[in-house]
């Protein structure tokens, strides 16, 4: 398993995050639930510790056929967040990034230096040319660290997609791997 620090004044780092997490996943979910359960269908999904386990099982599966990851952030030993290749399409060169955080998790930088992460490791080690970003349009949130990490607002799809009875319109947000690798905000190793 690897680590990768987040921050030089923070004991934080990513890990990938594996079934095995489910009970730690669970306790972390139910913390973030109040934040997440409006946006986030993994949040609505995850109630007990079967279908943690199966979310996470999801994406060891995906990760098995190189379609998807999941990763965690931890702040001195405790999950408050992640990041995920909900899509990770190595024919098209086209990825997709998402996130999520609990409140103890917010505000200090740690989803935006996990999505550094994953571009770099997306463009520079995996070769992709197109990074995503998919978010409801009432997320700021999220708008925010799409922002802050490069990336430029491609469109809005209007109610696109049905989550907990609300129909969301869905901003696409996009990062090209040429503007990546001129940009001042990659991590080093």
């Amino acid at each position: 398993m690897f680590a990768i620090p987040l921050s030089d004044t923070l004991p934080a780092e990513l890990r990938p995050l594996e079934p095995w997490h489910a009970e730690e996943f669970l306790a972390h979910i139910d913390r973030a639930r109040e934040n997440l359960d409006q946006f986030i269908a993994f949040a609505s999904l995850t109630t007990d510790l079967d279908s943690a386990r199966a979310t996470l099982r999801r994406y060891a599966d995906m990760t098995a056929a190189d379609t998807g990851a999941i990763y965690g952030i931890w702040l001195d030993g405790t999950l408050v967040g992640g990041v995920m290749f909900p899509n990770f399409d190595v024919k098209h060169r086209n990825c997709e990034i998402g996130v999520w955080a609990e409140p103890a998790g917010e505000g200090l930088g740690l989803i935006s230096a996990g999505v550094r992460q994953l571009i770099e490791h997306a463009v520079v080690e995996r070769g992709m040319q197109r990074i995503e970003w998919h978010s409801s349009t009432a997320n700021t949130r999220s708008r925010a660290v799409a922002q802050r990490v490069g990336m430029r607002l491609d469109g809005v799809l209007r109610s696109y997609y049905l989550h907990n009875g609300v129909r969301h319109d869905n901003e696409v947000w996009s990062l090209l791997a040429a503007e990546w690798l001129a940009c001042d905000q990659r991590p080093t190793r």
